[in-house]
């Protein structure tokens, strides 16, 4: 059974909608951390709404933050359960995803998944395991997990944008091109920019990079 996500929604500027972003936030942080990116982006993309749930399971000792699943090296989980939990917030997302589609009246091929760190790893997860492909994946400062995997589970193949800092030392820098890698040989369409000078966060040229890149896929240019 899936657990039904909290949730923030900003309208279309326009008053119309015609497609979706749906922003994953990163481990200990909540869907407000990244909504703030529909301030910039609404201009740009005026008939879009902006999705932005919470993960699932709140962090100990931190009233508003959130994780999709544990992780090892920061909580001292075991592997076991991550991936436990990774495939319990898969469930999650995908439930979730298929009720906003539903509820904005948005096919899957006008919606954009847009992860963080975290997020990243569970939209580069979810998304390619989805019968139907979403119009693209924008993955800043994560990873693909179980690269492994790919080729045998993918079912679909959105386009994805890759955006990491070359000084991040949270999620390393070269997790960009090891999933750029993977995701090229399994037959992804992928594009990649490095944030120069920029640690675990998105810098403005990276934001940049993610609307030219969402404005394509979804039609405005």
């Amino acid at each position: 059974m899936t657990r039904k996500l909290e949730f923030t929604t900003r309208a279309p500027q326009s008053g119309t909608t015609k497609s979706m972003v749906v922003f994953l936030h990163g481990y200990g942080a909540n869907g407000a951390d990244l909504m703030g990116l529909a301030d910039p982006l609404g201009p740009q993309l005026p008939d879009t709404v902006f999705v932005a749930p919470d993960a699932p399971d709140k962090i100990p000792g931190a009233p508003f933050g959130f994780q999709w699943f544990p992780i090892p090296w920061i909580d001292g989980s075991t592997e076991e359960a991550a991936g436990e939990g990774l495939l319990k917030a898969s469930a999650d997302l995908n439930a979730f995803l298929d009720e906003q589609l539903k509820e904005h009246s948005v096919k899957p091929e006008n919606c954009i998944i847009l992860g963080f760190s975290q997020g990243t790893m569970l939209a580069l997860h979810v998304a390619v395991r989805r019968d139907e492909a979403v119009a693209g994946v924008v993955a800043f400062s994560g990873r693909l997990l179980v690269p492994e995997r790919l080729e045998e589970e993918a079912v679909s193949k959105p386009p994805v944008i890759l955006i990491h800092g070359d000084q991040d030392d949270v999620v390393p820098p070269q997790s960009l091109p090891e999933a750029g890698d993977a995701l090229s040989v399994a037959g992804f369409e992928v594009y990649a920019h490095v944030m120069e000078g920029t640690g675990h966060g998105i810098a403005p040229d990276g934001l940049t990079a993610a609307n030219h890149f969402m404005r394509q896929k979804l039609g405005y240019t």
